[in-house]
């Protein structure tokens, strides 16, 4: 790890400690997941505090959430939310799903939180064909590959207000190279193309580094 590196993950550290409440539920999905074997991807500390602060700004009531994993930024959102709020997590791996429920039942958040399990796109497909009414925040954290993909559906369970966060489209500065063959990186810049040409979205990017390295999120808003 360079001096940068340990310097900004210091820094991360310093302001988890000062602003992010102790919950010793969230180490415990921490702990749960890396039992489990589920890949390290969660947000931190401080960025779910974020995704926390933003669903409580908008007054959210619903929040979709595209990419489940262990369920630890599914807990931040359904924190941020009343009893009467719901969020719906979209899972691809049943056994990642099957984690997470037990991580938000044994944090008490089960009523306000619904994981469905399968590929996002059929379930986007089929929220929209049953006309699920609008969130008012969703969250864009599964393959990278299919960004543009979830946020075409997205749009059409959105309404004008609604919040559309993309997560990790920085890839340790990735981003900008033009002639990247790696998946994930073409997605991500086809998504913020996406969102650069849209009419629909009014969007900027903000910059992360810290314990979860060099990335970010974009963040819109639907006109």
């Amino acid at each position: 790890m360079s001096y940068l590196e340990k310097l900004f993950a210091a820094v991360d550290d310093y302001f988890i400690e000062k602003l992010v409440e102790k919950d010793p539920i969230f180490d415990q999905i921490l702990a749960n997941n890396q039992k489990h074997q589920l890949p390290p991807h969660d947000v931190s500390p401080s960025q779910g505090k974020f995704l926390y602060l933003l669903a409580r700004i908008k007054g959210a009531k619903r929040i979709l959430e595209i990419g489940t994993l262990g369920g630890y930024s599914t807990l931040w959102f359904a924190k941020a939310l009343d009893k009467e709020g719901q969020v719906i997590s979209l899972e691809f791996d049943k056994k990642h799903a099957e984690v997470a429920s037990e991580n938000l039942a044994l944090a008490g958040v089960s009523a306000k939180t619904t994981i469905l399990i399968g590929p996002a796109s059929d379930s986007l497909k089929s929220m929209v064909k049953d006309q699920t009414p609008p969130f008012d925040l969703i969250f864009i954290d599964a393959d990278k590959e299919n960004n543009s993909v979830y946020l075409d559906y997205a749009l059409q369970l959105a309404r004008s207000g609604t919040i559309i966060i993309g997560d990790n489209v920085v890839r340790d500065g990735a981003v900008i190279d033009q002639n990247s063959i790696d998946s994930r990186v073409l997605g991500v810049r086809s998504f913020v193309d996406d969102l650069s040409t849209s009419s629909k979205l009014t969007s900027t990017a903000i910059e992360t580094v810290g314990v979860k390295g060099y990335d970010g999120f974009t963040i819109s808003i639907v006109e």
